[in-house]
């Protein structure tokens, strides 16, 4: 269950984030005061981690975007988006989804016109956004969420 609302939100910042190139703070900074908030009420995430596995998952988020943040390769809500993911879930969870997130960067990269020939018309239309490459601003929350919801599946 917990998995399924986590899922809703990144698709949420994931629409956002084609459309806008950008994730709103209400969606990032409130769910990240949610989950502070459940981590300081019962001690655990929102996934039932241990309140450290949270602090740990926090670390490791801030230590694999702040310097592509700094670099100019993540934007800052790419950055509070991991960071609000990390407070709600694990280690585990995050590592998982950076390493989805990566694969399916790749998988696109690599696929993408392939791919893009055997869409609907009416979806491609929804994703040109995506497909286009607007200079170096591109989005990385759908990447999140395919990277997110295959850890869903791997860890459950």
């Amino acid at each position: 269950m917990q998995s399924i609302v986590l899922l809703m939100w990144l698709a949420l910042c994931t629409e956002q984030d084609v459309r806008e190139r950008q994730i709103s703070n209400t969606l990032t900074l409130g769910v990240a005061t949610g989950a502070l908030v459940w981590l300081f009420a019962t001690g655990h995430s929102w996934i039932g981690a241990d309140a450290s596995d949270a602090g740990w998952a926090l670390a490791i988020v801030m230590l694999l975007t702040l310097p592509g943040y700094m670099l100019g390769r993540f934007g800052a809500g790419d950055v509070k988006l991991m960071g609000a993911l990390a407070l709600a879930t694990s280690p585990q969870y995050v590592l998982g989804t950076f390493i989805g997130a990566g694969i399916t960067v790749v998988a696109w990269l690599l696929g993408r016109r392939r791919l893009w020939t055997l869409l609907n018309p009416k979806l491609k239309k929804r994703l040109q956004k995506l497909a286009e490459e607007v200079g170096d601003k591109q989005p990385f929350a759908p990447y999140v969420l395919v990277g997110f919801l295959l850890t869903a599946v791997w860890i459950q």
